[in-house]
């Protein structure tokens, strides 16, 4: 049980991964209840467990298994990130669980399946499933089968995709094993369930026993539908419908799920595609031209089998559809056309949409031939015809149809009829608008009364099916003219009709729709009208079909006649006189009746006075205007000679007009008195205001039409000009909804070419008004004018240019009522092709065409086609002139299209561009026709737009817009073309087609359900290695989404990789935000149906109070909902209110201060309690916690606009807070934090109005932060800053230039130092604008700051820019190479070492580059720009660059170095540098006195008082350093920061306030935690040192050993301190002694003054930190530094050599320390070493000391730990790895467990090695090889070294047998040689024995040219001084002082070139107390491990007189 108490106190998620099963089957039962018990399912706790849950699954313990299943479900039921585990734990429950023998793991395995399906992860789940269909084990492929046909019958097959289920299926039935066969048998029956016969083309080459045995089945299955019973978690509405179903038991809602069920899957779509094109007989085409016909009916044989296949690959089918549609059209053998139409059919069933493309071509041929009456052929036909009507569209067909509606042959008028039945049934009410059904209408009313029965009979059904489609309601305003007859005959068929599906037609719902979408009710009278009539008789029969509303409401007025409903008078008949003087009598006094005809003019006045009078009083419902207008026409009537009389009856006419119930009987009576006053100068007036009155009543469109053509059947021309001029008032009055263009064109035509100037002037006005509403199409009626008069007519249009329509002021009496009751109507005009081009879509209907079809001929065609590119040329401009030459041409071209499209791949530009030419000719003169060429030849200029020649993307791009404005977007849209075309990877292409897309998107209101196929690409686009087609996919997101909705654009990402999802949702998040909205329907209500924009400008003026405050009204529109005056004016009101209402709220204060709240949220978003501002795209859940922190310190109202979806708010929003940016400072920095993260959200909008305005804002505050001195946190830098910098690549000037002055503004507020890393992190965008941008806010810091900046190191930095200058992008080049030269400037021919190695091309651009800089400017110290910036800058330091001047530098930068301290806090006080002034620099000194302050109370005046102080050029590193780093820990990393500079004196200056507090035993506690960054840093330094700074020959080398001095100063300190010694990591260690080693071996720093004396300081140090750190990290850092040394060759040679002895000397110590050391880890890396080097591979080297050392190391832990050693292995995984545990194993075994020392411990060095005695063989091998190199001239020292240290080391070694066979002079020199060196080493003062670290140079002792640290070299010196100081050098002194402090002197006491007094004394003081280190340190080593050499006690004595001496000179001095 000791083992279960262990695991049992682990957290749960540990046990889980136990390696005991006990222990995991514990833990899972933990995690089930844990996971039932959390509530949250987003809860962290989830996460811990995301990588465990495979585990839990795999489990390799059948019980623990179980219940790790069991845990699973659960998880995957409750957490919210389950689904991220779906592939690995599916693919584990496959492989580990399914083979199992229990079934509960089996059924869990399953429902964890289906509960990974229930959490929307099907997909994942069944593609698992499916790869385990291929497993070995059958036992695993029956359960998968079982668990796809369970998940099929729970979810059903929506969610379920058969697909690739079907497709595997065939293959289970061959499985060998019976289970699998059965089990997928069974699946087979549930697949059949879902998609019944669907299942029969896959299964039918399986097995014929088993398709029997299938076949059984299935007829047992029942015939009702499946349904789903369970659901998603997005499907929680359906659940609650199903369950809410199931408790009723009812069948409700049950035929409507069956229809969806049955819909859900198409046969089609499981079948596989196969390439018949590839298939066909080679000589298919020579064979189908043959005279035979059996040659030509075996070609269509063959072909006929291929289209037999039911799914046929996409390909380029037109050359065999034009072969077939020969043969249908021209074969005379009607076999054979019966069998070219079946493979039509074949072709087009096979294709589906593909086939489209050919429609067009073929329908025309087979209507014709319908013309055969044999049945086979008709039949075949009609198959054809059917299958391909499905391929297309009616629409696009229509054209086609109504062609041969006129035929004289009565069988092709029968077979359309028929064949438009049959289309009509396929169709719904949106697919059959009325739009379409208008013409078709039309056409069949004309067959209806055709002579043969047949075609009446076909017309009949034709027109009953299409009632039974769209419902009565919408056909009926179409039948007017049917008598009740055959209105009742179409019923009958209507009734007879069945729809496929058995649907029952639109019925009763269905007739709801129309009313909803009825058009606008101003042109009704010229839609329900056919070809308009003039007479009064048809305007009066034509609303009479259809009682009124209010009797009937679905009666066939309902629909259309809208206008009419109000008024029975509509259908009102002309009254006799006498019925009218009987009504009149009834309303009006016998005196007004009698007066009407009197002699006297007063008394007809008199008559009129009271007439009126009875007008104005009369109630509407009983005023028979009819009778009452036809009594003012009664004698003398409208001949009346009184203008008096005549104004009066002019103006009751109005009256009556207005204020009865005015049909147009009535107005048919008075319009043409009316007209004929309208140009009388007297009553002119009035009778335009009678015109304008009807127009209201009777609507303009009809008033109108009747009215110009009464005034041009006269011949008066005052009144046919003042008539146009009324027209044209009237137009701007009313807007120009419904005017039929075609009932006055003429007479305008007659009016411009009257003689009369001013008829001409006024119609070339109302030419101008229609201009307004209807565009530059209106010019084409008046093409053939002559030009004078046509220059005249563009004149006018000219003037109206740019001007918008003005909002209607007028509107039809019964529409304004009608529009009130039905706010949403105006659909059916945006399907006539409403919208801003309908008006040019009704002029394109009225224009005469040509058929031109006739003219394409087949040669023509040839030479389009031909080889030679001039004859392709030729046909193209035949072509062009034909179509020219025709001006208007109808929708059939012949065979051009395939033509055209073959030229617009053309390899000749030149034609592609002149085929695109023609396209847009083409374009404008078919008109809407064109709408039937989209598949075949618009899809291909989508093409042309990958083109590479921009030229020519151009032009298709224009070409397309050409087109698009003629058959609007629809077709393009519909089908998989678009989506296919996006499929091909071409840049150009895509961003062309996505941001046209993105452009006309927005403007439509519906589109086809096809766009959802684009989703795919549009996400592939979204991740495009192109920058441009990323961007442009990213705009037109927003635009998609619109119409698709985020949900399905969501579901779609299912299908991506999950790096990609994650990026895709993120942007889609983002595109939510800013989706438009879709435009709304009723704005057109004003303008009507040639102005979709002006009516939208109007809404949207009019609804101008509801939003004063914005600039742009657009917004608007999608609110206003209205269509009319009235409703506007009420709207207005109330939000006008409101605002002002808003307006008082807005006057407190935007920002509140709480103290505490920034600090609170840092303090928060540190402790990670809310998510830290890092996104690359910000995700809700920012947005969230954003507002959430905004609500306690923003005022309500602000933040409901800043957070408001409309962009206009934001921009106001901003304005606001650039208005109380001054008046309120203080809060808005307390807020800071958030605004800036608010203006980050914005940095990710598109919208470049409201960065202009965040830019804007940003500038004042800013400028605002500097003005009162603030400093950016760290906090708020890092959350604002790198998202600014990614605007830096926004591609408008305009955004980059204010970006660059917020930066430079940013640099006042936060140190420029630390703007730069992010500035560097930029460099990495993909965006190259970015890159360049931020290269050159670099080079400008660079400039301004000096190299300073460059964080973390400049070397780092620079290597980072230097890869620059190979990018692709020029301007990147360009400001790499600008800000490598700023380098340059600053600090020479130092950048080539800086910027490392270069490829020779980028070299040679950099130094032509740096050239030419140098003939511009002279590396200056520093440009006016930089000197400009460093005086804003705080915390960089502005001089400290590479530009120095050696001659004033040293006093210069000391002095300031001095001045620097004062800013600083007590943490920063400077350094000891006892290694830098030795006593050379007292011997020289002759200066006078110069206090040294205390540094310690940093901050006093007293601190700068030198005597000798030049004028300071440097300013302070941090003048507000106590403002910014308020806290100790920011302090010591922001001056640990500093030490690593790649500047000198601010590295010094660091290294000084480090310094100063290691001094300090009670502040030195403040380093612990910063120990290794801290000497990460200090390594860094000497790097840098090492291979730039002395290297660099402008430097002074004095300025690099003071660094060094305070370096190695600083590191004594901080190794004299062993609790911070042992806080250092083995990693930095092990950089620190090769840092160190290489500073030792550098010959460089001997060659400088002092260096000698730096190495010995270095040596010194060695010793130090070997003997403080922490032993198990030393040993094992100079293990792995051994193992490198030895790995890499490119080192010094002597490196390893010193590691070695470093290592020695580890082991010395190994006896005391053994204890603390950690075995098992030096094991580790010993085991590690011996891994890289084994023993072969160790005596392959030239030294044999690596071995020895790793045998010393393992024979001393041996000899220490015994036996014990071996149970330290654990660490090491494969121990056959090494030969470590064998060698451990011989090792314990000789040393017979000794597990101590036997031997004296003060005899160390004898101790250890007594045991370690070397076998024979090695000795006289390793003396042989010393021996060797003494013989040899070069290593002759080396040798002797060698010998004599051997020597000490086994002081028995026998070398007489090497010395008896050589020559007396070889054997006296050698004894010569060791006893020089043993009286050189004998006595001195030792920094180290010679076991540590050797000097370089010729002989391996210790420190430079044989000169070692010794009490003489001092005395010596001494003596110099005493001399100079007139002391006697004799004296001496006794003892020495020792009260006399130890502590070193500050470094600050080198900050003067001419050191004072004070700073001479401190540095002897440095000097003695380095002795005395010395001294201890000879003594400890030479007592402990040299007994040999008793040493003698006149070091110390020399000390002590030293001291004493010393003492003495500080005396005399003061």
């Amino acid at each position: 049980m000791g083992d279960d108490s262990e695991w049992m106190k682990l957290p749960i998620d540990q046990k889980c991964e136990h390696k005991v099963w006990k222990a995991r089957l514990n833990g899972y039962e933990e995690a089930l209840k844990l996971f039932q018990r959390i509530g949250d399912e987003k809860s962290p706790e989830w996460g811990k467990y995301l990588g465990l849950i495979k585990k839990f699954v795999t489990d390799s313990n059948a019980v623990a298994q179980l219940k790790g299943l069991e845990a699973a479900l659960a998880f995957i039921e409750n957490a919210h990130v389950a689904g991220k585990t779906t592939g690995e734990v599916v693919s584990g429950v496959v492989t580990k669980v399914f083979n199992q023998p229990k079934a509960r793991a089996k059924e869990l395995g399953m429902d964890i399946c289906l509960m990974y399906i229930e959490i929307e992860k099907a997909e994942v789940v069944q593609d698992e499933l499916l790869k385990g269909l291929d497993n070995k084990n059958p036992k695993i492929v029956v359960v998968c089968i079982e668990t796809l046909r369970k998940a099929l019958s729970e979810f059903g097959s929506k969610i379920v995709p058969l697909k690739p289920v079907v497709k595997v299926l065939p293959k289970q039935f061959e499985s060998r094993e019976k289970a699998v066969r059965d089990e997928a048998k069974l699946l087979a029956v549930e697949i059949y369930k879902w998609i019944r016969d669907a299942l029969r083309p896959p299964l039918q080459h399986i097995n014929s026993v088993q398709l029997k045995e299938l076949e059984e089945e299935w007829v047992k299955l029942p015939s009702a539908p499946p349904k789903q019973t369970r659901f998603l978690r997005s499907q929680q509405d359906l659940k609650a419908k199903f369950e809410q179903q199931h408790a009723l038991g009812g069948e409700q809602c049950d035929e409507e799920d069956e229809e969806e069920t049955a819909a859900a899957v198409d046969p089609y779509e499981l079948l596989e595609a196969v390439d018949i094109l590839s298939k066909m007989p080679k000589d298919f085409y020579d064979k189908i031209e043959a005279k035979k016909w059996q040659e030509r009916k075996e070609a269509l044989e063959a072909i006929e089998t291929l289209t037999k296949n039911p799914k046929l690959e996409n390909g380029d089918y037109g050359d065999l559809v034009r072969a077939l549609k020969k043969v249908v059209g021209k074969d005379a053998n009607v076999m054979l056309v019966s069998l070219a139409a079946k493979c039509l059919a074949g072709l087009a069933s096979g294709l589906r949409k593909k086939f489209g493309t050919y429609a067009g071509q073929v329908v025309p041929t087979i209507l014709e031939k319908f013309k055969e009456k044999k049945p086979q052929v008709v039949q075949a036909l009609q198959e054809a015809i059917d299958a391909i009507f499905l391929t297309t569209t009616l629409q696009n067909l229509s054209e086609d149809i109504l062609a041969v509606m006129d035929n004289k042959n009565p069988s092709i008028k029968q077979q359309a009829s028929l064949f438009l039945a049959r289309s009509f049934r396929h169709c719904i009410q949106a697919t059959l608008p009325k739009s379409v059904l208008k013409p078709f209408c039309a056409a069949l009313i004309k067959q209806v009364n055709d002579s043969a029965p047949e075609v009446r009979d076909a017309a009949f059904e034709a027109l009953g099916t299409a009632m039974k489609v769209v419902g009565e309601k919408a056909v009926n305003p179409f039948l007017t003219d049917l008598d009740k007859l055959k209105l009742d005959k179409i019923k009958e068929s209507a009734d007879k009709v069945e729809l496929p599906g058995g649907k029952k037609g639109a019925g009763g719902g269905g007739d709801k729709k129309p009313a909803a979408k009825t058009p606008l009710p101003a042109e009704a009278p010229s839609k329900s009208s056919a070809p308009p009539k003039k007479t009064q008789s048809a305007a009066a029969s034509k609303p009479s079909a259809g009682p009124s509303k209010k009797g009937k409401p679905t009666s066939a007025a309902g629909g259309k006649n809208k206008k009419t409903s109000d008024s029975k008078e509509f259908t009102e008949s002309e009254l006799s006189v006498e019925v009218s003087e009987e009504l009149a009598a009834g309303v009006l006094p016998a005196i007004c009746l009698q007066q009407l005809d009197s002699a006297n003019w007063k008394e007809r006045l008199a008559s009129m006075e009271e007439f009126q009078r009875a007008v104005e009083t009369m109630d509407k419902a009983d005023m028979p205007c009819q009778a009452l207008v036809r009594m003012l026409a009664k004698k003398p009537g409208w001949k009346e000679t009184n203008f008096q009389v005549m104004q009066m009856k002019l103006h009751i006419v109005a009256l009556i007009a207005q204020r009865g119930q005015f049909s147009k009987t009535s107005a048919s009576v008075v319009l043409d008195a009316l007209v004929d006053k309208v140009g009388d100068i007297k009553c002119g007036g009035n009778a335009k205001e009678g015109l304008t009155a009807i127009g209201e009543a009777c609507s303009l469109p009809w008033t109108a039409e009747q009215v110009v053509s009464m005034a041009f059947a006269q011949k008066n021309p005052k009144n046919q000009a003042e008539t146009l001029n009324w027209l044209a008032n009237a137009m701007k009055e009313f807007g120009f909804a419904g005017i039929n263009v075609k009932g006055f064109i003429n007479n305008v035509k007659t009016a411009l070419g009257a003689t009369n100037p001013a008829v001409r002037t006024a119609a070339i006005t109302l030419l101008g008004v229609m201009h307004l509403y209807m565009g530059a199409p209106l010019r084409m009626f008046f093409e053939d004018e002559k030009p004078a008069l046509l220059a005249q007519i563009d004149a006018e249009f000219e003037k109206m240019q740019g001007q918008s329509p003005p909002a209607p002021i007028r509107f039809t009496k019964k529409a304004a009522a009608a529009a009130e009751e039905d706010g949403d109507e105006g659909e059916e005009q945006e399907e006539d092709g409403g919208g801003g081009g309908g008006g040019g879509h009704d002029i394109m209907d009225l224009l005469p065409r040509t058929d031109i079809s006739d003219k394409i001929t087949s040669d023509l065609v040839s030479k389009i086609e031909d080889k030679n590119w001039k004859i392709r040329k030729e046909g193209l401009d035949e072509v062009a002139a034909i179509i020219s030459e025709a001006k208007f041409i109808t929708a059939n071209i012949g065979e051009l299209p395939l033509a055209l499209k073959g030229r617009l791949g053309d390899s000749n530009k030149i034609l592609v561009q002149q085929t695109l030419t023609i396209l847009q000719q083409l374009a404008v003169a078919m008109g809407p026709g064109l709408k039937q060429h989209v598949k075949a030849l618009g899809i291909p200029i989508i093409t042309v737009l990958g083109d590479s020649k921009l030229n020519v993307r151009t032009a298709a791009m224009t070409t397309l817009q050409a087109w698009v404005e003629q058959t609007g977007m629809k077709e393009w849209l519909e089908g998989e073309d678009l989506s296919e075309e996006l499929k091909r990877e071409n840049p150009f292409l895509r961003q062309e087609v996505l941001g046209w897309l993105a452009e006309k998107l927005p403007t439509l209101r519906a589109v086809p359900g096809d766009l959802m196929l684009c989703i795919p690409q549009l996400y592939t686009c979204l991740e495009d290695r192109n920058g441009d087609v990323r961007k442009k996919a990213q705009d037109a997101l927003p635009t998609f989404m619109m119409h698709l909705g985020y949900e399905k654009m969501t579901k779609a990402t299912g299908k991506l990789k999950p790096a990609s999802k994650d990026q895709v949702v993120a942007m889609l998040e983002k595109a939510r935000a800013v989706m438009p909205a879709k435009p709304a329907a009723p704005a057109k209500a004003g303008g009507g149906k040639g102005s979709g924009e002006p009516s939208r400008a109007a809404s949207a003026s009019r609804s101008q109070p509801a939003s004063e405050d914005f600039t742009d009204s657009k917004p608007e529109v999608k609110k206003v909902r209205g269509g009319v005056a009235a409703k506007k004016g009420a709207a207005g009101k109330k939000p006008a209110a409101k605002s002002v209402k808003d307006d008082e709220d807005k006057s407190g204060p935007i920002f509140i201060l709480i103290p505490g709240a920034k600090e609170q949220r840092i303090k928060e978003e540190k402790q990670l309690k809310i998510l830290k501002w890092n996104f690359i795209t910000p995700r809700d859940e920012y947005v969230e916690q954003l507002k959430t922190q905004m609500s306690t310190c923003f005022a309500k109202w602000l933040q409901d606009e800043l957070f408001h979806f409309d962009f206009q708010r934001h921009v106001k929003a901003i304005g606001f807070m650039i208005e109380r940016l001054e008046c309120e400072r203080e809060a808005t920095i307390g807020c800071l934090d958030l605004i800036l993260k608010w203006f980050t959200l914005r940095f990710f909008d598109t919208n470049t109005t409201v960065l202009m305005k965040v830019l804007e804002y940003l500038k004042l505050l800013f400028a605002m932060l500097n003005s009162e001195n603030y400093h950016l946190t760290e906090y708020e830098a890092t959350s604002f800053v790198p998202y600014l910098i990614l605007k830096v690549g926004e591609s408008k000037d305009v955004v980059r230039k204010d970006v660059r002055a917020i930066l430079t503004m940013l640099c006042k507020v936060y140190p420029a130092s630390k703007v730069f890393p992010f500035l560097m992190e930029g460099t990495k965008s993909k965006n190259s604008k970015q890159r360049s941008e931020c290269l050159d806010e670099l080079g400008c810091l660079i400039e301004g700051y000096g190299m300073n900046v460059c964080q973390p190191t400049a070397a780092k930095c620079l290597k980072e820019i230097a890869v620059h200058i190979g990018d692709r992008d020029t301007s990147v080049r360009n400001a790499a190479l600008n800000t490598v030269v700023a380098v340059y400037n600053v600090c020479g021919d130092q950048v080539y070492k800086l910027i490392g190695n270069l490829s020779e091309k980028d070299m040679s651009m950099l130094e032509e580059r740096i050239k030419r800089s140098a003939k511009k400017t002279p590396a200056a110290p520093a440009k006016p720009s930089a000197t400009e910036r460093s005086q804003r800058e705080h915390p960089a330091n502005p001089n400290a660059t590479f530009l120095r001047k050696p001659a004033q530098e040293d006093p210069n930068k000391l002095n300031q170095a001095r001045q620097n301290a004062q800013h600083s806090e007590s943490s920063h006080p400077s350094i000891p540098k006892e290694f830098q002034l030795d006593l050379d620099m007292i011997e020289m000194d002759q200066s006078g006195v110069c206090e040294l302050p205390d540094l310690v109370q940093h901050k006093l005046d007293e601190l700068l008082e030198p005597i000798m102080i030049p004028e300071p050029k440097m300013r302070s590193v941090s003048p507000h350093f106590d403002d910014l780093h308020n806290s100790t820990a920011s302090t010591i990393n922001f001056v640990i920061s500093q030490v690593a500079s790649g500047d000198i004196n601010t590295s010094i200056q660091a290294l000084a306030q480090i310094d100063e507090v290691l001094r300090q035993e009670d502040k030195a506690e403040v380093m612990s935690g910063h120990i290794d960054q801290f000497l990460i840093a200090t390594f860094m330094q000497l790097r840098l040192i090492y291979s730039t700074h002395m290297a660099d020959d402008r430097l002074d080398k004095k300025d690099i050993i003071k660094l060094y001095s305070c370096i190695i100063g600083n590191m004594l300190s901080l190794f004299s301190m062993e609790s911070l010694a042992r806080e250092a990591s083995m990693g930095v260690l092990k950089d620190l002694m090769h840092g160190v080693i290489t500073l030792m071996l550098d010959g460089r720093v001997e060659d400088i003054e002092d260096g000698q004396q730096l190495i010995r300081s270095v040596n010194l140090l060695v010793i130090r930190v070997l003997e403080k750190s922490d032993q198990t990290n030393m040993i094992s850092a100079l293990l792995v530094l051994l193992q490198d040394s030895l790995v890499t060759t490119a080192g010094p040679p002597m490196f390893s050599e010193l590691v070695m002895k470093c290592l020695w000397r580890m082991i010395r110590f190994l006896p005391e320390t053994i204890n603390s050391i950690n075995l098992d880890r030096i094991l580790l890396d010993v085991h590690n070493f011996m891994k890289v080097f084994p023993k072969e591979k160790l005596k392959q080297l030239k030294s044999d000391v690596p071995h020895r050392t790793l045998k010393t190391l393992l024979h001393t832990l041996c000899k220490l730990t015994g036996a014990k050693i071996l149970d330290h292995l654990s660490m090491i995984e494969n121990r056959n790895e090494s030969e470590l545990e064998a060698h451990l194993r011989r090792s314990v075994k000789n040393s017979g467990n000794l597990s101590g020392l036997k031997s004296d411990r003060g005899n160390e060095k004898t101790g250890l090695r007594t045991e370690d005695r070397m076998s024979k063989a090695k000795v006289s091998d390793i003396l042989s090889e010393i021996f060797k190199k003494i013989g040899s001239k070069e290593n002759t020292k080396e040798g002797l070294t060698e010998l004599y240290e051997y020597k000490q080391k086994y002081s028995d070694a026998d070398l007489e047998p090497f010395l008896k066979n050589t020559s007396q002079f070889f054997q006296s020199y050698v004894e010569r040689g060791l006893r020089m060196i043993e009286s050189e080493r004998e006595g001195k003062t030792r920094i180290q024995t010679s076991a540590v670290i050797p000097q370089h140079g010729v002989d391996s002792g210790l420190s430079s040219n044989n000169e070692e640290l010794k009490p003489a070299v001092y005395y010596e010196r001494l003596k110099i001084l005493r001399q100079r100081q007139g002391l006697e050098n004799t004296s001496r002194g006794v003892g020495g002082s020792e009260d006399e402090p130890q502590q070193r002197p500050p470094i600050s006491s080198l900050l003067s070139s001419k050191p004072s007094v004070a700073s001479s004394t401190d540095m002897l003081h440095s000097k003695l107390s380095q002795l005395k280190e010395s001294r201890e340190l000879y003594q400890q080593e030479h007592n402990t491990h040299s007994p040999t050499h008793p040493r003698s006690a006149s070091p110390a004595a020399n000390l002590d007189d030293l001291k004493k001496r010393l003492e003495r000179i500080k005396s005399n001095r003061q």
